[in-house]
């Protein structure tokens, strides 16, 4: 995580004098406009950029570890973002994330999604009403199934609590190809609204099944380990961006690989986490602009692969 740190420091050096308010919008500009959107089967428009708290989120109540992570949502917002997801497996990401939204007026701004991950029907339902206390809601806007964890059991309850409007979409979720099989025999069975996979310039492979089944489907689609926990930045560290990124409105490494991402159109938003504020407003950075079409995206994959 420490090549993370430092690759992409040097690649954000523009945005050093937002150290000092690291919560200035992007948007402050003589153009403003929106975040782009992707619409979900139900109507709704989710921005295309969203906010991960896997470990950055998974911090004590001291004032030097909520000060960065209450910016951090500040900055979601100002720039048109609202997804924030979470998980009980996260540590105490899940509390954060709703005393700070609460705090700070946001958490009515934001589509909050999280995650049971147990075992057992009264296990999950024990966990996820611990969830709505912890991120002080009183509706959960997407609940997933924690890698497939006893998803069957679990898949009945939400379908129950969306019907209750406890919770307003249901969704399942994992992170490695492995999974992949399983996931689509599910979706092919099973009514869900959501599912959240890995997707990367490096790892493709969601696009030859899933992808294609969820637009089919009409489900929406959350990516998670865009950055493949650093190792984008490291393969590219030292090496300028390529000039012609300006053609699909990118000034950082960051950028580019979450442009890549969202231009697909079966994804609806990417949760690239951070407890970083300027981090967070390059990301935020990426729902904005032109998009690569099919051409640019080829020269992307051999611009980072060789």
């Amino acid at each position: 995580m420490t090549e993370v740190r430092i690759s992409r420091r040097n690649y954000l050096h523009q945005l050093a004098a937002l150290s000092a308010a690291p919560f200035l919008s992007f948007l402050n500009t003589a153009t403003p406009t929106k975040m782009i959107t992707r619409s979900l089967l139900s109507g709704e428009e989710l921005p295309v950029i969203g906010l991960g708290t896997w470990q950055t989120f998974d911090v004590d109540s001291s004032p030097d570890a909520l000060n960065p992570l209450r910016e951090v949502l500040r900055t979601l917002v100002e720039n048109y973002g609202r997804v924030v997801d979470s998980s009980p497996m996260y540590g105490q990401s899940e509390k954060v994330v709703g005393d700070l939204s609460s705090e700070t007026g946001l958490n009515e701004k934001l589509f909050i999604a999280t995650k049971v991950w147990t075992s057992g029907k009264e296990a999950g339902v024990r966990q996820m009403t611990d969830s709505f206390l912890l991120l002080r809601r009183k509706q959960i806007d997407l609940m997933q199934i924690h890698n497939l964890l006893d998803w069957q059991t679990h898949l009945k309850t939400l379908r129950d609590w969306k019907e209750q409007g406890k919770i307003r979409y249901t969704g399942i979720t994992h992170y490695t190809e492995s999974a992949y099989n399983q996931i689509e025999q599910i979706i092919k069975s099973n009514p869900v609204d959501f599912l959240q996979i890995n997707y990367s310039i490096l790892s493709r492979k969601a696009e030859e099944r899933l992808f294609p089944l969820a637009q089919e489907r009409k489900i929406g689609v959350l990516i998670n380990r865009p950055f493949e926990e650093g190792i984008l930045f490291s393969r590219i560290k030292g090496k300028p961006l390529p000039d012609w990124a300006s053609e699909i409105d990118c000034s950082s490494w960051g950028q580019f690989f979450l442009k890549f991402i969202v231009s697909h159109p079966a994804v609806t938003c990417v949760i690239p986490g951070t407890s970083k504020p300027h981090h967070m407003l390059d990301n935020c950075k990426a729902g904005f602009g032109r998009l690569p079409d099919d051409g640019m995206r080829k020269r992307m994959i051999r611009e980072v692969l060789g």
